[in-house]
């Protein structure tokens, strides 16, 4: 049996009286299908106010309503102020704490769930970063709701609080995506083409085609539309492709034959094969699901 790792758990708890803490127990229920909260809360903390961990089974999103503090977390130190918000994996060693000379207002939720640990990766694929939100009533009135839901517990808070949570998480992988403003303003030549992509994709489209349309090289151009587009540019092409062989798969009478060529593909074999990996289904399968 595999043994687990000694849970580290300590810190000097300095928070006001009107501060709230709650510690839950999640439902079987919540457990195989919601994300759950563990713990959920609002502090209004001084220093040396501190919580350090590693080896705990839990996420936690932290929102800084007001003043300043600091997290230690992968080997870097980060400064959390207004509207400041992250989300780390427990299992890792951290260390947050309010700053010296600082008051620090936090709201913040310990949750799990089994897809909890996939949205963490997606929001750390490009780094782990502090997010400044931008509608920091959103984040405030969220959390407080998730409390108030929990404080008048019946029988559908569970399933609330999880639909609450799932959307936080979009929110910052949608933050994650949008927070730097060189990412959010995609140039025009990238947007350029994926234009080109979705018009002409059973065309030969290729990197030499875009060096010469767009006269910048080609490796300038696989690097910029992966980091705008968030995939490469023989990805978006396969899935415009695909995209196009699924509507004539439903739609027409073609042979799976025909619309591999008609799809822009070249080889019936290797479109099953990658239609088969992106759909878990081959494009016979499909087409029966959707007649039947």
């Amino acid at each position: 049996m595999k043994k687990h790792a000694e849970l580290l758990e300590r810190g000097a708890h300095v928070w006001s009286d009107d501060s709230i803490r709650m510690i839950l127990t999640p439902s079987r229920t919540a457990k195989s299908l919601y994300f759950y909260t563990q713990e959920v809360g609002y502090f209004k903390t001084k220093y040396p106010y501190y919580s350090e961990r590693q080896n705990l089974d839990s996420f936690l999103i932290i929102y800084t309503v007001s003043g300043q503090g600091s997290l230690d977390y992968e080997g870097q130190h980060y400064t959390m102020k207004k509207g400041d918000c992250f989300l780390i994996h427990c299992e890792n060693h951290h260390l947050y704490r309010t700053d010296k000379g600082n008051d620090w207002e936090l709201l913040w939720i310990h949750f799990n769930g089994n897809s909890a640990l996939g949205y963490y990766k997606e929001f750390i694929k490009d780094g782990f970063r502090i997010i400044h939100c931008r509608d920091q009533f959103f984040w405030e009135r969220t959390i407080w709701r998730i409390i108030a839901l929990h404080q008048k517990r019946n029988l559908t808070t569970e399933a609330v609080v999880s639909n609450l949570i799932n959307t936080m998480l979009t929110e910052l992988i949608v933050e994650t995506a949008t927070n730097n403003a060189d990412t959010f303003l995609i140039p025009d030549y990238v947007k350029g083409i994926a234009k080109d992509i979705d018009k002409n994709f059973r065309n030969e489209l290729s990197l030499p085609y875009f060096e010469d349309k767009y006269h910048r090289s080609r490796y300038h151009i696989a690097k910029q539309f992966k980091k705008y587009m968030g995939t490469t540019i023989n990805e978006y092409l396969i899935s415009a492709r695909i995209s196009y062989a699924k509507e004539l798969l439903k739609y027409s009478d073609l042979s799976v034959n025909d619309i591999t060529f008609e799809a822009g593909f070249h080889n019936v074999t290797h479109f099953i094969n990658l239609f088969k990996a992106r759909e878990n289904n081959t494009p016979y399968a499909y087409r029966k699901a959707w007649r039947d």
